[in-house]
């Protein structure tokens, strides 16, 4: 036995990834993704527990609340098997390629911040990749990026430059609230955050709290009317982030 697949079964509420979704996990790697930051990182080590004590079935409920830091307020229901379920395949959407010297910051290096970086056109923006450790970054980045490792996302966000464009996708709820209050208070050219309308909303609410206005944080990012692979959401956040800038460079 050496893969257990995950597939999403069922879902409630707002949940990232729909029902018939799934990835395959083995010992030392992961193909597709079920989305959800902390979702997919507890269900990733549950199949790989289940490949060290070789079980080849078993099924989970999982709520999308506090207890896995995010705050969706949906449930997913997940299958572990070892019978292969197919994996989404999303076809390369094509962007135009720009050329400018704008600032874009990404905030995550899972499936959606790899997304970004491999469809964004090499010239179209100065790309500074940011996650909370070296390996979660991916071996091969391309020369235009620059990877910036950060145990505390936040502080570095608190000094950030004023003129950059920021896409957030971190693995933790509660580290994109941080982020988005810490560029609100910093001042930027734009925030995008990967979410939900309930996300959305809460993450209003608790800014509002802390004395912020949250009406320029756009999220959810990406075309709703793309779909939610990783690859559909990086390219609509991409195609809208490239319209702004190149009104505002030919302006």
């Amino acid at each position: 036995m050496t893969a257990i697949f995950v597939e999403v079964t069922a879902t409630r509420g707002s949940a990232p990834r729909d029902a018939g979704t799934a990835m395959k996990v083995t010992p030392d790697a992961i193909a597709g993704t079920i989305g959800g930051g902390a979702l997919e990182h507890q269900a990733i080590a549950h199949a790989r527990q289940m490949l060290a004590e070789s079980r080849c079935e078993d099924s989970q409920t999982l709520p999308l609340g506090p207890g896995l830091g995010q705050c969706c307020g949906g449930a997913v229901s997940l299958r572990y098997t070892t019978t292969p379920r197919p994996l989404d395949a999303a076809t390369p959407l094509p962007l135009p390629d720009v050329q400018s010297d704008v600032p874009l910051w990404l905030w995550g290096a899972g499936h959606v911040g790899r997304a970004v970086v491999a469809a964004c056109p090499p010239r179209a923006f100065e790309i500074t990749w940011i996650d909370s450790a070296r390996d979660r970054f991916p071996d091969r980045v391309p020369p235009h990026v620059t990877v910036t490792p950060a145990a505390d996302m936040p502080r570095l966000a608190a000094h950030a430059p004023r003129d950059a464009h920021h896409l957030i996708f971190t693995y933790s709820h509660d580290i994109d609230l941080a982020l988005c209050a810490a560029l609100l208070n910093r001042g930027a050219a734009s925030v995008g955050l990967i979410g939900s309308d309930t996300k959305k909303s809460r993450f209003s609410r608790r800014l509002r709290a802390m004395g912020l206005d949250p009406s320029g944080i756009t999220c959810p990012i990406g075309d709703k009317s793309l779909g939610k692979l990783p690859a559909q959401i990086a390219h609509g956040a991409l195609i809208a982030l490239i319209a702004r800038t190149q009104t505002k460079v030919s302006a």
